[in-house]
């Protein structure tokens, strides 16, 4: 048992010392200035928030700035006028790389990702994770995904009466 807490102990004494170098650095970068030295790493990063709505008939991507003012909207109608055709994971790629064009233009580098699907429905449409894919292939850097999908609690009685309908 003596052994085990000495053992600790250096094991405790290691983290110490290297935490203590780290403070020197960041007393350094503090002096210099952190903005000046993420801006050197990163280069000026502007961010937005691509909103993908993806159902079994069409797929929608919408791209807004952090406070939520329309950069660009894009629909699979916009790209391609068969109505068959709209939710179709080619199209989905056309619409994001559309969408994207006046991002890019506007300087965007990073996009948070918010996939919508339609409720109650099993799942995303089949467009939804192409649009995902094709902005990553444009350039961005993608810092989230997420599924923002509505969900029911309950809500009004269904039809059908108590026994439900009866054939």
């Amino acid at each position: 048992m003596a052994e085990d807490k000495e053992e600790v102990a250096v094991i405790k004494e290691k983290p110490i010392k290297e935490t203590s170098v780290i403070v020197e650095n960041s007393e350094e970068t503090e002096q210099k200035g952190d903005v000046e030295l993420s801006k050197k790493i990163r280069g000026e990063e502007k961010s937005a928030i691509v909103h993908i709505y993806s159902s079994g008939n069409n797929t929608i991507v919408h791209i807004t700035d952090l406070s939520g003012h329309t950069i660009s909207r894009v629909s699979g109608g916009m790209v391609t006028k068969h109505s068959r055709l709209k939710s179709n994971p080619t199209i989905a790629m056309f619409v994001a790389k559309r969408a994207a064009e006046r991002a890019k233009d506007l300087g965007i580098t990073s996009l948070y990702i918010r996939m919508k699907a339609q409720t109650n429905s099993i799942g995303m449409g089949p467009g939804a994770h192409a649009a995902v894919k094709s902005l990553d292939k444009e350039g961005f850097r993608i810092i989230n995904i997420l599924d923002i999908t509505k969900v029911p609690r309950g809500g009004p009685k269904k039809k059908g009466g108590k026994r439900g309908r009866r054939v």
